[in-house]
């Protein structure tokens, strides 16, 4: 159709295009693989958003069976892309995100019908969905970066390290996370924050999403910026346990970018996404920055020395 854009995809299986309309302009949403993922609890989970009163795209039509759906159009403007700009307040955009991010971890509502009237429940991050997620690291980037003699030792050594790390988890299950909150997903509409590509939401720990935004791959900040944001959160916060939260937070950011290191080799070695590659040494720099900090990363930061000392060390 010639009203049709192809505009940038993102590292899901799905494809979006740009509807020119009359008076407004609208996105498809086209999805071929993981649909139900993609396509349904999208548009449920920004159903739960816009139900609370957070500004995510409305859906306008469906057509599951052709495989998509046509939504709100927000725009360009990434956060991200205001945020690289010359001059910019960044401290004044990041304490409007974390409003929003506090506004986000009051939702109560947990299900909502979905457009084919069934109900969607949003699920639990578990203990099993994070060792999985923390696993892909072994999986991808240590089966591609191993000498053959370490490829069948590290990964079970890997996952008794990482399953003692959950372990010591302290905060409850207990609030909306979207799971990849950061600039990049959140889109300034009409001077108002719109979040996307929420479709991978559960309901789990209140540090989740913000240690995505502060320790995010995609945008460097210098360790002071990050305090003051970390800062401006617990401000907010008025019954927060602060050790647990810091524990909580300094836990699962290690725990995020060893699965992103995981998930970005895949992009690049299943999907042929090279782009993702060139972010793996600041996720390295991340990681390093927390676990040398912290006593609790005793066993992790050993193991990562004795295979991976190289990317530690030159961080």
């Amino acid at each position: 159709m010639k009203n049709l854009k192809k505009i940038k995809s993102d590292a899901s299986f799905r494809e979006f295009y740009r509807k020119k309309g009359k008076n407004t302009n609208s996105i498809i949403v086209l999805a071929k693989k993981e649909k139900f993922k993609n396509l349904i609890i999208y548009e449920a989970i920004n159903r739960i958003l816009n139900k609370n009163k957070i500004l995510a795209p409305k859906l306008f039509k469906e057509n599951y069976k052709k495989n998509y759906i046509e939504i709100q159009d927000f725009g360009d403007q990434t956060i991200f892309k205001i945020l690289r700009k010359k001059k910019i307040n960044k401290l004044f955009y990041f304490k409007k995100i974390i409003n929003l991010m506090c506004k986000i971890q009051l939702i109560k509502s947990r299900n909502i019908i979905n457009f084919r009237n069934k109900i969607y429940y949003i699920p639990k991050y578990n203990r099993k969905i994070l060792i999985n997620e923390a696993n892909l690291f072994s999986k991808w980037y240590a089966a591609q970066n191993l000498k053959s003699s370490k490829k069948k030792t590290f990964p079970k050594e890997f996952d008794k390290v990482i399953k003692k790390l959950i372990s010591k988890l302290q905060l409850k299950n207990d609030v909306f996370v979207h799971r990849d909150f950061h600039v990049s997903n959140l889109m300034l509409v009409r001077n108002e924050i719109g979040v996307i590509d929420s479709q991978d939401a559960l309901i789990g720990n209140k540090a989740y999403d913000l240690a995505s935004l502060i320790d995010d791959v995609r945008f460097k900040t210098s360790k002071s910026f990050k305090k003051k944001i970390y800062d401006y959160y617990l401000k907010k916060q008025k019954n927060l346990i602060k050790n647990k939260f810091k524990n909580d937070f300094e836990i699962l950011s290690v725990l995020r970018n060893l699965k992103i290191i995981g998930i970005f080799t895949r992009l690049f070695l299943r999907d042929g996404k090279k782009k993702y590659i060139k972010l793996i040494p600041y996720t390295w720099e991340l990681i390093n920055m927390r676990i040398k900090e912290n006593e609790i990363f005793f066993d992790l930061k050993s193991l990562l020395s004795q295979n991976f000392g190289k990317k530690l060390n030159e961080n």
